[in-house]
């Protein structure tokens, strides 16, 4: 039977303990998609001994279904479209063009209140964890990953808690290591696996990175 998480960082706490043989590794960096794999990957980046980050994406929900991922944006203009989603339901492409530019001004928002300061991530040669609470689609996960890879990476791990068997199938072929503690089928959603499924608020997420060592 498949596992109910207590909470986000519950669930990273027992996600790192499945990344242990990357503790004090050089140049390692945890990457989290936020806002809800801020406090997983807190728990992952504390007990790995490594710095953290955020490497923000964006979903593109379909119009009057915005749950249901058509795609996703990410960090540096990459774009990741579901053509399964965007050709069934005929989405035309000035409704995508006008749903990118609004989710675009959000993640520049994102990105400035997260990130202030900090620097641009240099991830050539580093050993990247992208983390997330869990994944449905994976959309928003496969953007984090192209967005990642054209940054030119030595490895790239995906870990997260829990998703759809075919999504991390999927998402495993496109990254040196996929690690997900559980494919429950059927799946239903991501919350349904949390007792505390409650929202990350941007006040956790800046809270979670002061608190965190910042990538050099």
């Amino acid at each position: 039977m498949a596992l109910r998480f207590k909470d986000r960082r519950h669930a990273g706490r027992l996600l790192a303990d499945e990344l242990s043989r990357y503790k004090d590794a050089p140049s390692l960096l945890v990457l989290a998609l936020p806002r809800g794999g801020v406090p997983v990957a807190f728990e992952v980046a504390d007990r790995l001994g490594a710095p953290l980050d955020v490497f923000t994406v964006r979903k593109l929900g379909v119009p009057r279904q915005p749950e249901l991922a058509m795609g996703a944006i990410a960090s540096g203009g990459i774009r990741v479209l579901n053509r399964s989603i965007v050709d069934g339901l005929r989405i035309p492409d000035e409704v995508i063009q006008a749903i990118t530019e609004r989710e675009l001004q959000e993640l520049r928002r994102r990105e400035e209140e997260y990130r202030g300061d900090r620097p641009d991530l240099d991830l050539e040669g580093r050993t990247v964890i992208l983390v997330d609470d869990g994944l449905a689609t994976g959309a928003t996960m496969e953007a984090a990953i192209e967005a990642v890879k054209s940054r030119h990476p030595r490895q790239l791990i995906v870990a997260v808690p829990t998703a759809p068997p075919d999504t991390s199938r999927r998402l495993s072929r496109m990254v040196d290591e996929m690690v997900c503690l559980q494919t429950p089928e059927p799946f239903g959603g991501v919350g349904g696996w949390y007792q505390d499924f409650s929202q990350t608020t941007d006040e956790e997420v800046i809270d979670y990175l002061e608190r965190a060592p910042a990538a050099t």
